[in-house]
Order: structure tokens, then sequence, then C-alpha cells
């Protein structure tokens, strides 16, 4: 409203003065009597002009004013308002028209004018504005404490901050121009570009990221980038890009992170976890080494004095729970170990250790660690082990350690084995003294000067004997070994070393000496005996030709200089008869393995045969190339033929068992037929009955079955008799076979029967059920039992007062033979002939040879076993013998 009494306070004085104008032109043309189109075109100039300053509203009123001073001064008739000359009309309109029309035309002018000038106006002051931005900008882009890069979308630097290139160790003319990936590190260039190219992907957003910046002397600082991607004035794109030098936080970050890995590092390497609990709140935390401890998982184990409890181990848990429920009654301080039951069987020992301290909030908060003590256990389990391995090793080979203190001049360490060495007890008070006492005082001297010069000389190491004169009167050797320390001062601070009981080394080396000395002498003797055996020594080739003979080789007949050269094989005269044998002699030959008691057959000089027993074993060189064979062989040809004559001894012995047992037999004829006679008499009653009971009306069928069956169990006993007796009286080889003692005793009953009814002897038998089996020959066996018993039937036939009983026995003896023994109540055998009773062709019957106990004793010495008379309380005699086990048996 204002603007518009302004606009109308102008125009109205804008008239004001044109009117003053009009009213002089009009005074002056009519002074000059001017032409009408003359004053009109004065007055269009005075219109024109005033609207140059004016408004379009006053220069409109000046121009109606004009044309009402033309009409009234100079249109004819003058003085009046009419224009009545038509020549005067189009001046009037023409005038009318231009002055309107320039008047509006330079009232728009004015109007641009103005706004022009408003527009100029705006422009210096956005101009002054921007420059003074502009200033500002810079000053903010110079000053600010922060590094700033402005880059294109080729990545080139379009200008930096003096604080960047500074920062840097650039000029700002070194760096704009040049891509700004030149101050990055290669490795991190790829990376960059990448987020150059995010931020132009998304112009106006900002992007933050952290990476790395060389500087021009090479080092490295870290910076927090961040980037906003706009339009420049020519719609190209840039980046502008702030940096925050984050250098010193990203080294506390890095040595945070550095000391939270040394820290779990130290944690792991010695097995420490750390660990907090607020009782009052139930909060805890575990570090990852201590949830590894309890071998749980942080994701899904909440760590908690709970979880502590459900891993103790069963015996330590209520100790836990004590220690729980102090800590929540009474906060304080504790300390603690217990053991640890792992799903896997295993057990952990943890030494626990919290302190109690005060949060912020006041709450009572335990912080601690628990450390995996299990090996620590384990190794103190182990050196209490070590040491007394030690101690025992010590013991066992007397040997003790000890540390002598140069300085204080006394024992800094001493085993208990140097207390025994020197024969104090373990509880005995020793003093320095008590121990020089009691070394021998020829020694001492010599000892304390080989200390004290190895003091002097700084030697390394050094050894000497002494003895030591024991309590009770004994010597004792000892060979010490010691070596000096040298401190830090360069003197000789320590002497350690070791007492070694060696009185047994001692003696040992004395029999040694005198074992030598034997030695020597036995080997003389045994080279003497050498040089007069009938054994000579021999030795082949690697080709198995005979290289050398001993000179002994004429005492068994052979001549040496002709068997040289010669192989084994063609010495030895029985190779076509044991091929088998020569052939895998030359395979033990060619394998090089040694070979023993080979024996073969061969002649001496005068064409005799003679046997040899050989034996060799090969030799080698340093290098383990075969060299031959060395070895000694024996004439044997005298065992031999003692063999030969042995066994035609046995053949005969066999022979003359035989006959003897033919011979028992005929004595035995009457028992034989009479155990023959009775089951025959019995076939003859059982056949008659049988008839009998076949003749009547009426057969009786079942009682004839049964006579029959009679008939058939006597001739099995009548054949039994017969087969027992052909046995006994067969000749043929001696069969060696598993068998039950108490069987053999069995049968020799059923054939001395009759002879003890006869003799009117009464048999009791003790045999021992169960006994294991032994290995012989069933015939031999019951021979030596028949003569025992046929022996103990003759010497009762002159008792008459007492009862005539004969007793045989089945037992296990002492040593575990099967032994068996007959016991009569006879005359028994004078002592003068106890010794005799067993040798060959000693009797005490009238009638007898004296073979029958003999050849008893060679059948049970054949079977590895012995046949004795034992001592017997009371009248009779007992003769025994046991026999070894057979091995099925023993196994």
């Amino acid at each position: 409203m204002r603007s518009q009494i302004s606009s109308l306070e102008r125009s109205a004085l804008q008239f004001t003065f044109g009117s003053m104008m009009l009213a002089v032109v009009t005074l002056a043309c009519l002074y000059l009597h001017a032409h009408f189109a003359a004053t009109a075109f004065a007055y269009l100039l005075v219109v024109l002009l005033f609207s140059l300053i004016g408004s379009f509203i006053a220069s409109s009123a000046l121009c109606i004013a004009a044309i009402a001073a033309l009409a009234y001064y100079f249109a004819p008739p003058a003085f009046s308002l009419r224009i009545d000359d038509p020549q005067d009309l189009p001046v009037v309109v023409a005038f009318f028209i231009a002055s309107m029309v320039g008047a509006h035309l330079i009232a728009k002018l004015r109007q641009e004018r103005e706004a022009a000038r408003v527009v100029a106006a705006k422009l210096q002051r956005s101009a002054a504005d921007l420059e003074d931005r502009e200033k500002r900008w810079r000053a903010i882009f110079e000053h600010n404490p922060a590094m700033y890069f402005m880059v294109d979308e080729a990545g080139t630097v379009l200008n930096v901050n003096t604080l960047g290139a500074t920062q840097l160790g650039y000029a700002r003319a070194e760096l704009i121009g040049q891509s700004v990936l030149d101050v990055f590190p290669e490795e991190d260039r790829a990376f960059v570009c990448e987020c150059v190219r995010t931020c132009l992907e998304d112009v106006g957003q900002t992007r933050t990221w952290d990476v790395q910046k060389v500087k021009k002397d090479g080092s490295v600082l870290w910076v927090r980038e961040s980037a906003k991607a706009m339009l420049w004035a020519d719609e190209q794109p840039i980046v502008l890009i702030a940096c925050e030098d984050i250098t010193e936080r990203r080294r506390t970050e890095l040595a945070l992170q550095r000391s939270e890995a040394h820290l779990a590092q130290a944690q792991e390497l010695s097995h420490t976890g750390s660990f907090s609990w607020n009782p009052t709140t139930g909060e805890a935390f575990w570090s990852k080494e201590t949830f590894r401890i309890f071998q749980l998982d942080p994701q899904t184990a909440p760590p908690g004095p709970q979880l502590v409890v459900e891993r103790t181990h069963p015996d330590d848990r209520a100790s836990v729970r004590e220690i729980i429920d102090r800590a929540m009654r009474d906060p304080s301080d504790f300390e603690h170990e217990y053991r640890l039951l792992l799903p896997d069987g295993s057990v952990k020992h943890i030494h626990a250790q919290a302190r109690a301290t005060r949060t912020a909030s006041g709450d009572i908060e335990f912080v601690g660690a628990a450390t995996d003590i299990t090996a620590a256990r384990r190794a103190e389990q182990q050196l209490r082990r070590s040491e007394a391995y030690l101690a025992e090793a010590q013991h066992l080979s007397h040997t003790g350690s000890w540390s002598w203190d140069v300085y204080g001049v006394d024992f800094v360490y001493r085993s208990a084995e140097v207390d025994r060495l020197f024969g104090f007890s373990p509880q005995e008070p020793v003093s320095i003294e008590t121990i020089r006492s009691r070394i021998h005082p020829d020694d001492l001297p010599r000892l304390q000067e080989v200390q004290r010069q190895a003091i002097e000389h700084k030697e390394g190491r050094f050894e000497y004997d002494f003895r030591i004169l024991l309590p009770d009167g004994g010597i004792r050797r000892i060979h010490s070994v010691a070596h000096v320390v040298v401190g830090s001062d360069g003197n000789v601070s320590e002497l350690i070393g070791t007492h070694m009981d060696v009185t047994e080394q001692h003696a040992a080396r004395e029999r040694l000496e005198n074992t030598l000395a034997a030695l020597r002498e036995s080997e003389q003797r045994f080279r003497d005996y050498a040089e007069t055996a009938s054994d000579w020594l021999w030795e082949t080739g690697p080709d198995h030709q005979v290289t050398h003979l001993s000179e002994h080789t004429s005492a068994a007949g052979i001549l040496a200089t002709g068997l040289m050269g010669l192989l084994r094989w063609e010495i030895a005269c029985d190779l076509e008869e044991e091929p088998e044998k020569w052939a895998q002699h030359r395979a033990t030959l060619e394998a090089h393995l040694p070979f023993r008691d080979l024996v073969y057959r061969t002649v001496n000089r005068t064409g005799s045969p003679i046997y040899v027993r050989t034996s060799g074993k090969p030799f080698f060189d340093g290098k383990g190339n075969f060299l031959g064979y060395r070895g000694v062989s024996t004439d044997i040809t005298a065992t031999i033929r003692a063999d030969q004559a042995e066994q035609e001894l046995r053949k005969a012995q066999a022979e003359l068992a035989h006959v003897t047992r033919v011979t028992t037999l005929g004595e035995l004829t009457t028992s034989i037929a009479h155990e023959i006679n009775q089951p025959l008499a019995a076939i003859i009653s059982n056949a008659d009955a049988c008839l009998g009971w076949m003749g009547r009306e009426a057969p009786n069928l079942p009682a004839a079955r049964s006579s029959v069956e009679w008939i058939i169990e006597d001739a099995i006993r009548a054949s039994e008799v017969i087969r027992r007796v052909r046995t006994l009286a067969k000749k043929g080889e001696i069969e060696m076979v598993p068998l039950d003692i108490n069987e053999v005793v069995k049968d020799v009953i059923a054939l001395v029967t009759r002879e003890l009814v006869s003799h009117r002897v009464m048999l009791r038998t003790e045999l021992t059920a169960g006994l294991p089996t032994i290995l012989g020959d069933r015939i031999q066996l019951q021979q030596v039992i028949i003569n025992l018993v046929m022996n103990g039937i003759e010497a009762m036939d002159a008792v008459t007062d007492r009862t005539r009983e004969l007793l045989i026995q089945s037992s296990k003896d002492n040593v575990g033979h099967v032994q068996l023994a007959v016991t009569d109540c006879g005359v028994g055998i004078a002592e003068n002939d106890a010794d005799r009773v067993l040798d060959p062709f000693f009797t005490t019957k009238s009638t007898g040879l004296g073979m029958g106990l003999s050849i008893c004793r060679s059948i049970v010495e054949a079977h590895g076993g012995r046949l004795s008379m034992a001592h017997k309380n009371g009248p009779g005699a007992t003769f025994q013998f046991a026999l070894p086990l057979h091995k099925e048996a023993v196994s």
C-alpha cells in the first residue's frame, strides 16, 4: 500500500513539472506564432521527455493536457476547445497516438531498465555473495583440520587442500592433476576404485570407508574417508572426499586388538582363562580360553557357577559349592583347586583365583582366572616319580650326588645315598667334621688337595678315589666325579659331583685280574689239552675245500696231507647210502649257517672204517664277506660201536624179559586154567539149562534167552582171560602209548586172582581216581606189577601168625609223577641185602635166578622212571616205582 501511495506522489510531482513545461512551451509557441503542427511536435517532445523520467499515468495526463492546450490555443477558433480544421485533426490524432505509444514504450523501456537495474543489482549482490562464499569456502577448504580431495570420475585430483597435501608430505601442485590412486598402497587401489565407482553410481549419497594412504616419504597413515559425488557446473560429476586422520585411533585399535590377541594367546599358552561373576545380578563372563578349558561352546553354554558345578568332578563338587555359597554370603577373595570330569572321561586339574571388586553401581563382582594345571600336576607327579626313581637308581647303583659350597665350606645339597655310603642313618644329624672323620686318614689330605687344585685352576671336571671307614670296621671304596661351577665374579662358587661305591668293582677288578691269570693258565691248559686230545681242528675255504687240519689228525689214523684240498663229501664213504643227509648238509653250507654233530663214515689210513662227528661255524671278514668254515671233528667210532652193542644188549634184555614173562605164565598156569575153567563150566551149565527150558512142552523162551545171555557173558570172560594171556606171552616191539595205571593194575589182578586165593592172600587196593595218564608199554608194565605181586605172595608163604595181606596203591608223588606201590606183610628184606636186592643175579630164594627185580628195574628205567624199595614200619616189604606223566596230560 505504501508503494502505491509513493507511486501516486511521484506521478503527481511528474505531472506538475510537466504541466509547467507545457506552459513554458505554450508561451514560447504563442510568442513565436508557431504552426499548429510544430507546436504539436514540441508538445510531443515534452510528453516523451517527461515519460522518460515519470510514470505512464503522468505521461498520459500530460498528453491530454497538451491536446487541450493545442485545441485551446492553436486550433482555430482560438481560445476554444474545438478543432474545426480537418487538417489539424490528423495532427492531433497522430500526436495523441505518438505520445501515448511513445509514453507507453518509454514507460515499458523504463520498467525494463528498472528491472534490469534491479537484476543487475541482484546479480552484483549475488556475485558479491558468491565471492564471499567462495572466499569462506576456500578458507574452510584450506584451513579445515581435515584432508580434502576433489577428484573427477577418472580419479584425477582436481583440488586438494593445503593441510591434506602437507599431511601427505606433498605440495598442492604436486597432487593436482595426478591420479588419486598414487597416494594409496598398491593392494588397496582396487578397493578405492570400487568405492569411487559406488559414489558415482549414487550421486549425493555419502559413503564412508577406512583405508591406508602412503605419504611421500613412504610412511603410512590410516584415514576414514567420507565421500559424496555431485554434479559440477558443466554437469560433470565430481567426488568430494573428506579424510579424517585415524592413524592414532587405528594404532590404538590395532594395539587393543593385538593386546586382546596377545592376551588370548597368552591365556591359551598358559592354559589360563579369565572370568567375571556378579552374584547380585547373576551376570557372568568367560573368556574363550575358559570355555576351551571347560570344553564348552560359547554359543550354546551360558557361563555361570552352575555350569562349573556340572563340570566338576563328583568328588570335588561339595567343596566347589561351598566356595560359591560362601562367595554369595560373604563376598571376599577366594582361591581354590578342583578337578573337572569332561565328557570324554578325561580329568583336568583347575586352579581358580578371584578377587572381589565393587562396580560403579555398588555391586560386588568377582574377577579372576582359572588355570589348567593338569600338566603341572602331572609334572609334579612325574617329578616325584623321577625323584623316587633317582633315589632308587642311586640306591641301586650305590651312587650319591652332592653340591659343595666353596665359600660356606659346607654341603649345599647331599642326597640320602651319600649319607648311606658314609654309614649314617637318615635321622642322624651329620656335620662336615663328622663326614671328614669317616674318610680314611691316608686319603683325606689327597682329597683336599685335589679339590683345592680344581678350585685354583678352575678345572671343569676332575676325579678322585678315597676310602670310607665304616663304624663296623669295614672299608668302602668311593670313586668321585665332580666339576666346578664358576660364579659371575669369575671365581669358583660350587663343586657339584657324585660319590660312587666301587667297593664291589674294586673287588671285581681283583677277581678279574685273578681270573685273567687263571684264564691265561686255563688257555695254556686248553692248548696242552688240544695238543694231546684225540679231537682235531679243521678249516675250509669259501669253496668248502679243506685248507687246514690240526696236527692231531694222525691220532685218528687220518693222514692230513691226503685230505688237504678235498671237500667233506669227498672224504665221506656214506654219500650214496645217505644222500638226503648230505644234500641237507650242503644246503646248510651254501646258506652259510652253522652246523653241529654231523656224523659220517670214512676210512683211516689203514682202510678200516671209522665214524667221525663234526661241528662247524662260518666265519667272515670285517666287511661281512664269507671266508669259510672252522670247526672240530671227533672220532666216535668207539661210541658208535658201543651204541650198537647197547642195542644188542637191549635186544637181549627184551628176549630175557619175554622169557621171564613166559616163565611167569608157566607159574600162573593153575590160576589161568582156573580162570578159564570157571566160565567154561558156567557155559556148560547154562547150555544144559537152556536145553531144558527149550525141551518143555511149552518152551520157556525168556528163561532160555537169559541162559543164552549168561553163556555169552561167560564166553566173553573166558575170551578176555585168553586175550590177557596171549598179550602177556606175545613177543614184539615196545609200543609206547598213553595208559591209565589203574587199568593196568586191574588187568594184572584178573591174572593173579587164583594165585592169591590158593596162597590164602587177601588183596587190598587203594587206587587214586583221576590220575593223569602216563606213556608206556602195557605188556612190560604188567610184567613189572605181576613180578612185584608174585614176590609179595611168595614172601608171605611162611607167615602163619597174622593175616596175609597184599596192598596195591596208586598215587601222585611230591614231584608230580604217577607212583605205584606193592606192599606185603611177609618176612621182609634183611638190612644187609636192601642195597643189593635190585642187582642182577641176587636173590633170597633158594630156587630163584635173581633176574626178576633186575629186569623190572630195567623196564621202569626205560620208561623214564625209578624202581626202589621203601622202608616200612613193621613186617614185610614195599616196592614202588614212579613214572613221569604223558606230555598231553601235563599240558
